[in-house]
């Protein structure tokens, strides 16, 4: 099946439970803390430069973004988790919004979880790759980030990884090359 990357279209921005998208179409979920750059991997899958918007500081995914991809399933932006310079309570309105997104019913097809290579994963980092396990959410571990580290960082790294992350797969952390004939 090809799908057309080209049309993508912003469908909306959810910010409660009763504004999530239940279609039946999948949907292909970005997860991870703030500022680990789940709107910068929706903007290079695409291959558009400001399609997701992308913050310098962290938070600045407040909702759920749904983007619909050649009419067949959604992007789904997550908001981070994790360090923001928000309220306390906006923090918890955001995991609540999550949570609610993660049960309430929907075909997630798969999940994205991103994780900032540079560093050891967070508390939050761990307790997300949990439950997506716990509940059989098929997910993809995407490490970002690399651009900043130099190969022997990055060798030290990857190689940590395995410790610091219980389901890691060393045969899983090969650089992400998009197709470039965009099938799937």
């Amino acid at each position: 099946m090809t799908i057309n990357y080209n049309k993508a279209e912003f469908i909306r921005s959810a910010v409660r439970p009763e504004a999530f998208i239940r279609d039946g179409r999948p949907q292909v979920t970005f997860a991870g803390r703030s500022n680990v750059g789940k709107s910068s991997v929706i903007n290079r899958l695409l291959n558009r430069k400001n399609f997701a918007r992308v913050g310098a500081a962290p938070g600045k995914t407040i909702h759920i973004n749904y983007f619909k991809i050649d009419g067949a399933f959604y992007l789904v932006d997550l908001p981070g988790y994790g360090y923001a310079k928000v309220a306390k309570g906006e923090k918890e309105r955001w995991a609540k919004l999550i949570d609610g997104y993660f049960r309430s019913g929907r075909n997630i097809g798969l999940v994205f979880q991103l994780v900032d290579i540079r560093h050891k994963p967070s508390q939050d980092d761990l307790q997300m790759i949990d439950f997506l396990i716990e509940n059989e959410f098929p997910f993809v571990l995407i490490l970002t980030k690399k651009d900043k580290l130099t190969k022997t960082q990055l060798a030290e790294r990857l190689e940590a990884l395995q410790t610091e992350i219980p389901c890691a797969d060393p045969v899983s952390y090969t650089h992400l090359t998009l197709p470039t004939n965009r099938e799937v």
